[in-house]
């Protein structure tokens, strides 16, 4: 949500600022609503005033035997009541409408976001690791339909495409991924473990944007949930509708949860495989920082994600993404992507966002300065650190070994009784 402070006093750098997002000017019909609004609020206090100095005056008059005057103050009184009636419903229409039309516009872009169109233009930052292509270079899905541990036919049995069933030791592998990023995340980074609801309201989808514009990604429950489609959801949410004070922040969270996505604009991209599936395991990162020292913890939280792929072994790189591929509640995204030898590609893996306080004004989430009065919207930042299946899908492919068996990283072999391979056929060494 907007500042619609700013937008009037600088409708000229809001406008520029959306037309980097690819909209045109929206200060004109966003003020002449407001506008419009105030003028009726003025109104409506004008006619309240006059209301309460005629219902003085009809006592005065009554006790002075002036009954005509007591009448048409009465009258005057009535009257007054039904246009303010009229005026305070158009007064709350034209609020909604503003509301809605704030609500639906995407975040303003940091300056240093390069412009572009798509994922082409998005700048690379750095990278880690040498990548390497096996041969032969087999996908996950072969390494793992191969020990049969992987299966995707009676996953579509169960519930329809885009869903695997993982047995043995790749289930187990995938459940040891998962653990091993909530303890890195939790104990050598920071973040307190929250395990938070999946089922959610339309309010805490609301406030971290993804309502009302994005409903088509989600799914929904007969009885009016919303399935998370990534622990952002809760975990900011944690935060609505309090105050906190400076001193408390950062407040840093991190969940291990399952993640539910429609994929509604993914028809025919990554249909084999586990790369882009409905439902999925993420360890998600969540900070809630004061606004002058946010930048710096998106460049912390960064680092919390690269060190999940440095204790994988799995080489990667990081791009900034450009305006053309900036999700709408962001105002700057990091991307992380992972080497994937088996494409013979890098394939994002986590996404690290700085939302300044557009997420904190939807949900009305602030802090209390330790000097001063009042209250100031804090600014939330979210990332993966990270999404377990596509980790799971670049261990299995990067540390692939020549006899089909797959090589534990070490910082995995706690979580797996200690092997350091799977053999091909499931058989643990």
């Amino acid at each position: 949500m907007h500042d619609l402070k700013w937008i009037r006093e600088q409708p000229d750098t809001f406008d520029a600022a959306m037309a980097r997002r690819g909209l045109a000017p929206q200060s004109p019909r966003l003020l002449e609503l407001d506008r419009e609004r105030r003028r009726l609020h003025q109104d409506l206090q004008e006619m309240q005033t006059r209301r309460n100095e005629a219902s003085k005056e009809i006592g005065q008059q009554m006790k002075a035997g002036e009954q005509d005057a007591a009448g048409r103050a009465k009258q005057e009184v009535a009257d007054l009541k039904r246009r303010m009636g009229e005026v305070e419903a158009r007064e709350q229409q034209l609020q909604g409408e503003l509301d809605d039309l704030l609500a639906g516009l995407p975040n303003a872009l940091a300056d240093d976001v390069p412009d572009g169109e798509d994922d082409g233009d998005n700048v690379l930052v750095r990278s880690w690791g040498t990548p390497h292509t096996p041969d032969p270079a087999k996908q996950h899905f072969e390494l793992g339909e191969a020990t049969g541990e992987m299966d995707f036919e009676l996953a579509a049995k169960l519930s329809g495409s885009r869903f695997v069933v993982m047995k043995g030791e790749v289930a187990r592998l995938h459940r040891a991924l998962g653990q091993f990023m909530v303890d890195l995340q939790s104990n050598a980074h920071g973040y307190q473990e929250v395990n938070p609801p999946v089922l959610l309201r339309d309010d805490a989808l609301y406030g971290t944007g993804q309502l009302p514009k994005f409903g088509d990604d989600l799914f929904r429950t007969t009885n009016g949930f919303w399935l998370s489609p990534t622990a952002e959801v809760p975990l900011t949410n944690l935060m609505a509708d309090e105050i906190v004070a400076e001193g408390d922040l950062p407040i840093r969270y991190t969940a291990l949860t399952l993640c539910f996505r429609a994929e509604a604009g993914a028809a025919g991209k990554d249909t084999r495989g586990m790369l882009r599936q409905h439902q999925f395991e993420k360890c998600e990162m969540v900070s809630i920082a004061h606004p002058d020292t946010s930048w710096d913890e998106l460049e912390r939280m960064v680092g919390c994600a690269e060190a999940v792929l440095q204790k994988l072994e799995l080489p990667y790189r990081v791009v900034t993404l450009c305006s053309g591929d900036t999700g709408a509640a962001a105002r700057k995204t990091y991307d992380l992507e992972v080497w994937l030898p088996g494409q013979g590609l890098y394939r994002e893996i986590s996404s690290c966002s700085n939302t300044g306080d557009y997420q904190a004004r939807r949900m009305k989430a602030r802090y209390r300065p330790a000097e001063g009065k009042g209250t100031r919207f804090v600014h939330t930042l979210n990332g993966s650190g990270i999404a377990v299946g596509r980790a799971l899908i670049a261990v299995l492919e990067n540390h692939q070994q020549p006899d089909g068996s797959v090589r534990i990283p070490e910082a995995l072999r706690p979580y797996m009784g200690g092997r350091e391979t799977i053999l091909a056929g499931g058989t643990p060494a």
